[in-house]
């Protein structure tokens, strides 16, 4: 009987032995992904500021003013005299 119990005794520690190992893999890879997943959001953050000064950059340029300004300068239009304007209905 004493040798099955140390059979036994050596089966149960190994498999303890393993499943600690198997803890401590399980939770390096947790805290390796968790970093990946901060710096990723913090990418996505990143690019969503950049988005939104973006869009307000468009805005901006876009502004009927600004397009009016080039409009006269650039291209040299003019607002038509109200005689030259045709309304077309259907």
């Amino acid at each position: 009987m004493s040798a099955a119990r140390g059979l036994v005794l050596a089966a149960v520690s190994g498999l303890v032995l393993a499943t600690a190992l198997g803890v401590i893999y399980a939770k390096h890879q947790s805290r390796k992904l968790f970093v990946e997943l901060r710096s990723l959001e913090q990418g996505r953050d990143l690019l969503q500021i950049e988005w939104g000064q973006l869009q307000l950059e468009q805005a901006t340029w876009a502004t009927h003013g600004r397009v009016e300004s080039i409009a006269r300068e650039r291209l040299r239009m003019r607002i038509p005299a109200p005689e030259s304007v045709v309304i077309v209905r259907q």
